[in-house]
Protein backbone atom coordinates (compact mmCIF):
# COMPACT_ATOMS: atom_id res chain seq x y z
CA UNK A 1 0.00 0.00 0.00
CA UNK A 2 1.37 3.42 -0.98
CA UNK A 3 1.54 6.04 1.77
CA UNK A 4 0.11 9.50 1.24
CA UNK A 5 2.74 12.23 1.10
CA UNK A 6 2.55 14.59 4.09
CA UNK A 7 1.16 18.05 3.29
CA UNK A 8 2.51 21.30 4.70
CA UNK A 9 1.43 24.94 4.44
CA UNK A 10 3.60 27.87 3.35
CA UNK A 11 3.71 30.49 6.12
CA UNK A 12 3.77 33.33 3.56
CA UNK A 13 1.08 32.54 0.98
CA UNK A 14 -0.90 29.82 2.75
CA UNK A 15 -0.74 27.35 -0.13
CA UNK A 16 -0.61 23.67 0.76
CA UNK A 17 1.80 21.30 -0.96
CA UNK A 18 3.73 18.11 -0.33
CA UNK A 19 6.37 18.45 2.37
CA UNK A 20 9.16 17.70 -0.10
CA UNK A 21 8.14 20.59 -2.36
CA UNK A 22 8.55 23.25 0.34
CA UNK A 23 11.67 24.51 2.12
CA UNK A 24 11.76 23.94 5.88
CA UNK A 25 13.33 26.31 8.36
CA UNK A 26 13.99 25.00 11.84
CA UNK A 27 14.70 26.54 15.23
CA UNK A 28 17.01 24.25 17.16
CA UNK A 29 17.05 23.80 20.93
CA UNK A 30 19.88 26.36 21.25
CA UNK A 31 17.72 29.00 19.52
CA UNK A 32 19.54 29.11 16.19
CA UNK A 33 17.48 29.10 13.00
CA UNK A 34 18.65 27.37 9.84
CA UNK A 35 17.38 26.04 6.55
CA UNK A 36 16.62 22.31 6.74
CA UNK A 37 16.61 20.96 3.17
CA UNK A 38 16.25 17.35 4.32
CA UNK A 39 13.34 18.18 6.63
CA UNK A 40 14.64 15.92 9.39
CA UNK A 41 16.41 18.18 11.90
CA UNK A 42 14.95 18.28 15.39
CA UNK A 43 13.20 21.47 16.41
CA UNK A 44 10.29 23.75 15.62
CA UNK A 45 9.76 24.07 11.89
CA UNK A 46 8.17 26.48 9.41
CA UNK A 47 7.72 25.93 5.68
CA UNK A 48 8.05 28.32 2.73
CA UNK A 49 7.41 27.77 -0.99
CA UNK A 50 10.46 27.54 -3.22
CA UNK A 51 9.68 31.06 -4.42
CA UNK A 52 11.74 34.09 -3.45
CA UNK A 53 8.55 36.18 -3.23
CA UNK A 54 7.25 33.93 -0.43
CA UNK A 55 10.56 34.15 1.41
CA UNK A 56 10.52 37.96 1.15
CA UNK A 57 6.91 38.13 2.35
CA UNK A 58 7.69 35.90 5.35
CA UNK A 59 10.71 38.08 6.10
CA UNK A 60 8.95 41.46 5.77
CA UNK A 61 5.95 40.40 7.87
CA UNK A 62 8.19 38.72 10.49
CA UNK A 63 6.41 35.40 9.96
CA UNK A 64 9.57 33.39 10.69
CA UNK A 65 9.78 34.99 14.12
CA UNK A 66 6.11 34.36 14.83
CA UNK A 67 6.03 30.73 13.68
CA UNK A 68 9.42 29.74 15.10
CA UNK A 69 8.87 31.72 18.31
CA UNK A 70 12.20 33.51 18.24
CA UNK A 71 13.77 36.83 17.30
CA UNK A 72 16.01 37.18 14.27
CA UNK A 73 18.57 39.87 13.47
CA UNK A 74 19.28 41.39 10.06
CA UNK A 75 22.37 39.15 9.85
CA UNK A 76 20.22 36.08 10.59
CA UNK A 77 17.86 36.97 7.75
CA UNK A 78 20.77 37.51 5.35
CA UNK A 79 22.19 34.09 6.25
CA UNK A 80 18.77 32.44 5.90
CA UNK A 81 18.28 34.08 2.50
CA UNK A 82 21.60 32.65 1.29
CA UNK A 83 20.70 29.19 2.62
CA UNK A 84 17.26 29.47 0.98
CA UNK A 85 18.75 30.37 -2.41
CA UNK A 86 21.12 27.38 -2.19
CA UNK A 87 18.20 25.05 -1.33
CA UNK A 88 16.15 26.38 -4.24
CA UNK A 89 19.01 26.29 -6.74
CA UNK A 90 19.43 22.55 -6.15
CA UNK A 91 16.07 22.11 -7.97
CA UNK A 92 15.91 18.51 -6.82
CA UNK A 93 13.59 17.83 -3.93
CA UNK A 94 15.40 16.28 -0.96
CA UNK A 95 15.27 12.56 -0.52
CA UNK A 96 13.25 10.93 2.20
Amino acid sequence: MKRKAPKRTCIACGSTDEKRELVRFVRAQDGTVACDPGGKKAGRGAYVCRDSACFERARSKHLFEARLRCSLSVEDYERLEQEFSVCCSDNAAPTR
